[in-house]
């Protein structure tokens, strides 16, 4: 069975938390109780795009074992916000794209950005 073996190549998750000007105060609201209800690593505020997130987002990283408490609690407290959750598995491009699930809207991620350089 394929399953344990996708389970055993999957380190820990990551989910972006993506909002504007507008919406900032939500997103505070909702990392205030992630770290409140969860033991989970909060990444720093990026109010403007990096890498291949196209609006600003915070991430919150968490381990395997913390997907089924996480997940659902983001989905019934993401206030609207667009969530992109993802394996940490090794591959970049592939965890922002085979290895995702969205809540709310899928955004287009800057997947070039992932892409390894090639150098000759």
């Amino acid at each position: 069975m394929q399953s344990k073996k996708m389970q055993s190549t999957i380190t820990s998750f990551h989910a972006h938390v993506y909002y504007d000007a507008d919406s900032r105060d939500i997103a505070a609201r909702i990392r205030e109780a992630l770290a409140a209800e969860f033991d989970v690593a909060l990444g720093r505020w990026h109010d403007r795009p990096i890498g291949p997130h196209p609006q600003p987002m915070y991430q919150v990283s968490f381990a395997v074992e913390q997907f089924g408490a996480v997940v659902p609690w983001l989905m019934l407290h993401r206030s609207n916000l667009d969530i992109l959750v993802h394996a940490n598995t090794g591959d970049d491009v592939a965890d922002h794209t085979a290895h995702a699930l969205w809540l709310g809207d899928k955004l287009n991620l800057n997947i070039e950005v992932l892409r390894p350089s090639s150098s000759v």
